[in-house]
């Protein structure tokens, strides 16, 4: 049900729930990795309260900002993400495993990726939501929010980061969609794509090999294939039921990222089949509202902005739960409010508070 004063309780429920349930899991999922890293059992357990009371804080903020302020700002909130995809090449960058994704002064990290994507959102969904029908113009509409789309995209490959720059290219097309893009357009950029995606991935032998491993993981198990045979067999462990929460064999050292991109796989191990069912159940509840608070927007640019976000949250969930099944490529995408991850969390709660605020504004129940 929407309330005009509190927002949509069914989708604020939902977060709450699987921020809840991400805390459970990143505690369980991290134990063995936090106590032979860091000396302290609790470390990533500490870390995630402290990005959670920050998220919730910015979450209510966020739902009680007009979000149509938002629109107004939409070019400087742009721009102030693509300065921050810059900084990343600067003295402020931090290197990990041969990537520069994150900015940070001390312990303190952020990535400014994270933040690129609710970013384009606002500015796509604010600049095809100025003149109705514009996106159905070639020249005026289409060409420019690609051009817009491929700069940042471009920005966060270089990084690199192929899974940020899918899902920011996902969000730009699926607000494209939602403004009536024509049929004729779409195909023509689907097969752009297509090809694009094809030329990066036989050009890097990086990617090569990482678009093929996934494939038949376990012809190289202790190679290529690691990741893909450590989660299967987690998954496959887990059963109907699981084995228990805070008993998984994977995540004693097996599994690399058990509290990060391969959470879902411990969540099947411990709580088995079932358990992947009920958090699978709460991402579509979450769509479910998501499309509903879209559909009724008081206004285009409210429409576009929550299509774009909950398109956001879905495209990553479909690509974490794809990575951790082997049904594709590794690609180092979190899952939407359980990984551990501070500037994700916080980007995430703040997106969902947005629309909080949009649905207070809906146009009916």
């Amino acid at each position: 049900m929407s309330d005009r004063k509190n927002g949509d309780f069914i989708f604020i429920f939902t977060v709450a729930i699987l921020v809840i349930i991400g805390i459970v899991m990143v505690f369980s999922a991290s134990y063995y990795t936090a106590l032979n890293a860091e000396g302290d059992a609790y470390h990533y357990l500490k870390r995630q309260l402290i990005w959670v009371a920050i998220g919730t804080f910015v979450m209510i903020v966020a739902s009680r900002f007009p979000y149509k302020i938002l629109g107004i700002w939409a070019m400087p909130i742009l721009l102030g993400a693509g300065v921050l995809l810059l900084l990343v090449w600067t003295p402020l960058g931090v290197e990990i495993n041969e990537a520069r994704r994150w900015i940070g002064v001390g312990s303190i990290t952020v990535m400014p990726g994270e933040l690129a994507k609710p970013a384009i959102a606002i500015f796509v969904a604010k600049y095809l939501s100025r003149k109705p029908g514009i996106i159905k113009d070639l020249k005026n509409g289409v060409l420019p929010t690609l051009l817009v789309m491929v700069i940042f995209a471009g920005l966060i490959m270089v990084q690199p980061s192929m899974s940020t720059a899918m899902t920011l290219c996902g969000i730009v097309i699926f607000i494209m969609i939602a403004a009536g893009m024509k049929v004729s357009h779409l195909a023509a950029l689907g097969i752009a794509g297509v090809s694009a995606a094809v030329v990066l991935i036989v050009t890097s032998p990086y990617r090569m090999l990482r678009a093929t491993s996934f494939m038949d993981p376990f012809a190289d198990p202790l190679g290529t294939g690691f990741q893909a045979v450590q989660s299967l067999l987690a998954l496959g462990s887990g059963g109907l039921f699981g084995v228990g929460l805070g008993k998984s064999i994977q995540k004693t050292l097996y599994l690399p990222e058990p509290m990060n991109d391969f959470i879902f796989s411990i969540i099947g191990e411990e709580l088995g089949f079932i358990g992947c069912l009920i958090i699978i159940a709460l991402y579509i509840v979450f769509i479910w509202r998501g499309i509903h608070i879209a559909i009724n927007a008081k206004d285009m640019f409210g429409m576009l902005l929550a299509t774009g976000l909950t398109a956001m949250i879905a495209i990553q969930v479909v690509l974490n739960i794809a990575v951790v099944t082997s049904s594709m490529p590794p690609t180092g995408v979190s899952l939407p409010f359980i990984s551990w991850g501070g500037s994700s969390l916080v980007v995430l709660m703040g997106c969902a508070g947005i629309m909080v605020n949009i649905s207070k504004n809906s146009v009916r129940y």
